[in-house]
């Protein structure tokens, strides 16, 4: 028996950095008070959503990963409380920006980082004006309670990054997020759909799904952005093991025997039964051709 508690985290964010920063210390101090163990915040928590406008000033935000003062404070206190913190920043790499989660282990170490793949374009959610596409691919990190899968926000809506990682050995799948509501129609509510992929790639690939998202109204120039919390953690199943409300500070706990989860994914038999073979259109944009040749 392996069993880990994980924790989802949801919190409003504003311009003032420190207390922001200490938020999110302060969840994710009370998760460990209850027995988290693996503990995830929402996406780029350290300010308000940025990207809902393009803002050539914004660029001064993003900062080198080594000596970064939100991870380095991190780090120790996932030291100190012997959790596993990933961290959502907006990474300067040379000339490069990425949209980033660095994994930090219970001891404090870093396990590793990734790199959003799939960057969006919508009004409100303006993301390829700051973000280069993600070059780290999907691959899982070693922590001190398992194999961690992390993909980012938009990211969760494309299946294939999913299974990537399940197929790599993820023992469980997190997506930090910042969605709400979509400045361009604004009788759009994306929330229960947003879920829904999610719970699908737990269900579809046997592994526990844990989802933050960010709460409350941001206002950047004009372009307003409401984002609807509802932070979940999924069973193997794809059933909602823990869920938070749309709004407000929450703290959303659930536990699962890894070893059990992986006996039972073995016996169902999905991952035994694929056919890759057959999958060759999945590596190009049209479903049918690749190089110009038929698939």
């Amino acid at each position: 028996m392996r069993t880990v508690t994980f924790a989802a985290l949801q919190f409003a964010c504003s311009w003032d950095h420190a207390a922001t920063v200490a938020t999110a210390e302060r969840l994710v101090r009370e998760a460990a008070s209850r027995g988290a163990n693996v503990i995830l915040p929402q996406e780029l928590f350290e300010t308000p959503y940025f990207c809902a406008v393009e803002r050539r000033d914004f660029y001064e935000l993003a900062r080198p990963l080594a000596g970064h003062p939100t991870i380095d404070r991190f780090r120790q206190v996932a030291a100190e409380l012997g959790v596993v913190i990933p961290v959502s920043v907006y990474e300067r790499a040379g000339n490069a920006l990425f949209n980033t989660v660095v994994v930090i282990d219970a001891d404090g170490s870093l396990a590793g980082h990734y790199r959003k793949s799939h960057i969006p374009q919508f009004p409100g959610y303006e993301e390829k004006f700051y973000f280069s596409p993600g070059d780290t691919g999907f691959r899982p990190m070693q922590t001190r309670f398992g194999a961690l899968g992390i993909a980012i926000c938009w990211d969760q809506w494309f299946p294939e990054a999913a299974r990537a990682l399940v197929l790599a050995g993820a023992e469980f799948l997190l997506y930090p997020t910042a969605i709400g509501s979509e400045p361009s129609d604004p009788s759009l509510d994306s929330m229960e759909h947003w879920r829904m992929v999610m719970r699908g790639h737990a269900a579809a690939n046997m592994v526990p799904v844990v989802a933050s998202n960010r709460i409350g109204s941001e206002t950047t120039d004009g372009v307003v952005v409401s984002f609807y919390g509802s932070s979940f953690i999924a069973t193997p199943t794809g059933a909602l093991a823990a869920d938070a409300p749309r709004d407000g500070e929450a703290v959303v706990l659930s536990s699962f025997d890894l070893d059990a989860c992986r006996e039972t994914r073995i016996q169902w038999g999905c991952f035994r039964d694929r056919r890759p073979d057959l999958y060759g259109g999945l590596l190009s944009l049209d479903g049918r051709s690749r190089g110009g040749r038929d698939v």
